[in-house]
């Protein structure tokens, strides 16, 4: 990320770069050179963040009032940590960033596999080699970017790829017997010694594998084979997990549990603002599309569109729906006003309404459906979605149609379009549509240009032409006039007239609480 390296940049200014030319054990006794486990680096470089007023997480945002501090306590007080929540709730974002608070450089022992530290070497190689070469033992200098490891638990994972096994080959090529420690293959956690290691959905991790964590959470000991080993490996660990996990792929079992000091709950963004910020953040806008202009409530409507599948009676609430749909959907909906304007060759690209369409396939992926969403399918699904965000949205800049219809006086600002549809005018929105035909169809409905003027004066052009399409949709979804799925794009008509097509995809005006497209 560009803004760790950033952060990096930072925090080399305060690293003393004479260190770097130091390359034997005798000239690192001289130097002023400190030892310090990486719980204590963690902890002191956080302290002087916290007093300079730094980010301490930056990217991260919606967690400055709850997770955040939650996790900077945890490193305050020197814990390993557990992350609880759904997916894509920046739980592995979190613990990546927490490289950010390691020293720049710590000096390791030349060629030692255990990150030796030169001044209280772990493993024999290391050891060996001191006892050999004294204060000329090399020393090389280990950044912080190669502190950090991470693994993803998987039921394959076995206890010789965590901890390490006896290797044959080794104990073959240098003439060993089995009872030698030499011939041991360090598995990934000794290998982390003295850095950040994360192990991603711990809950699939085997009940068997876990137990073997126990006597390196607590004692920092290794039990590898018949190998009477003590090793006081300098770790700090960081656990993600998802809380659907432990009913259904397995559990963190107790005593693991009791040994990661630190359990801290994350949610998902509580407000649009955050979302969008979120998504704004982390999707990849293409050079070309950058010049696509994107109109605020398109965003607004992404964000929305995640908002009602987290609520939604078809989506299973217990996966949840991670920010990589509204992510992956912003970035459909500008493939799909770039596309159209390669197609009609023009330069200018406004981003439509009816371009959200094109998310659907963003969506169909990002959601686990329950019984009843499988059961209606779920491109349904999005489009209902799609519906009920359209709704919501609709709201922030026109009058409630459903209050104007139980006051059943005074002026209705939507008459004039509906009744311009009731006298059997229909209109097709075809994705391909150039910007002129796309303009003159909008201006051919009767009363729209007046809606929008009424409520929103002085907009330019394209943001009233945005307006009068969003009014149409909105409409739709409140059973004033309908709207159909084509192959190539939508169609509105007159509510009626569609009640009498059972071949289209149609509003349901019969169900109140159904405001989605139906298929007849």
């Amino acid at each position: 990320m560009l803004i760790t390296r950033k952060i990096s940049s930072i925090r080399i200014m305060a690293f003393d770069k004479n260190l770097l030319k130091i390359k034997t054990l005798g000239e690192l006794k001289a130097s002023n050179y400190r030892l310090k486990s990486i719980k204590q680096e963690l902890r002191d470089n956080l302290i002087e963040k916290l007093k300079n007023k730094e980010t301490v997480f930056p990217g991260i945002w919606g967690y400055e009032e709850t997770v955040i501090p939650d996790v900077e306590k945890a490193i305050l007080s020197m814990h390993h940590i557990n992350l609880l929540g759904l997916r894509g709730q920046a739980k592995t974002r979190i613990a990546r960033l927490m490289v950010n608070l390691l020293d720049e450089y710590v000096a390791v022992v030349e060629g030692s596999e255990l990150n030796d530290d030169p001044l209280e070497p772990l493993s024999r190689y290391a050891k060996d080699l001191i006892a050999e070469k004294g204060d000329a033992t090399p020393v090389s200098w280990l950044s912080r970017a190669e502190r950090y490891n991470e693994k993803l638990a998987t039921p394959d994972v076995s206890i010789a790829d965590l901890i390490g096994d006896v290797d044959p080959i080794k104990a073959a090529t240098l003439k060993l017997p089995y009872s030698d420690e030499r011939v041991i293959h360090f598995g990934m956690i000794p290998r982390s010694h003295r850095c950040i290691f994360v192990i991603n959905e711990l809950p699939d991790l085997q009940a068997r594998i876990q137990v073997s964590l126990f006597n390196i959470l607590q004692e920092g000991d290794i039990q590898i084979r018949g190998f009477k080993l003590r090793i006081p490996l300098d770790i700090q660990f960081v656990f993600t997990a998802n809380p659907e996990d432990y009913t259904n792929r397995g559990s963190i079992v107790t005593p693991l549990k009791d040994r990661i000091d630190s359990q801290i709950v994350t949610h998902y963004p509580k407000s649009i603002e955050i979302g969008r910020k979120i998504t704004q953040q982390e999707a990849i806008i293409k050079a070309e599309q950058k010049k696509i202009e994107v109109n605020d409530i398109l965003k607004d409507l992404i964000e929305q569109i995640a908002v009602e599948a987290r609520s939604s009676e078809y989506v299973d609430a217990k996966s949840g729906v991670s920010a990589r749909m509204t992510i992956s959907a912003y970035e459909n909906l500008l493939s799909s006003a770039e596309r159209r304007s390669l197609i009609n060759g023009e330069k200018n690209v406004h981003a439509r309404v009816s371009d959200i369409y094109g998310a659907i396939s963003a969506i169909n992926g990002k959601i686990e459906l329950v019984y009843e969403g499988e059961v209606e399918g779920p491109v349904y699904v999005a489009q209902s979605l799609i519906g009920k965000a359209m709704r919501t949205e609709f709201l922030k800049y026109f009058p409630n149609p459903e209050a104007l219809k139980k006051k059943k006086a005074g002026k209705n600002p939507f008459q004039q379009v509906s009744t311009w549809f009731g006298e059997g005018n229909v209109i097709d929105f075809l994705n391909d549509l150039t910007d002129r035909e796309y303009k003159a169809r909008l201006k051919t409905i009767d009363g729209l240009d007046e809606l929008v003027e009424n409520f929103h004066p002085r907009l330019n052009e394209n943001d009233k032409l945005f307006m009068m399409e969003f009014a149409l949709h909105g409409l739709a979804e409140y059973s004033l006039i309908s709207k159909q799925a084509l192959d190539t794009g939508l169609q509105f008509k007159d509510l009626l007239d569609s009640m009498f097509d059972p071949n289209k995809m149609k509003f349901d005006d019969e169900d109140e609480d159904n405001d989605d497209f139906k298929r007849y």
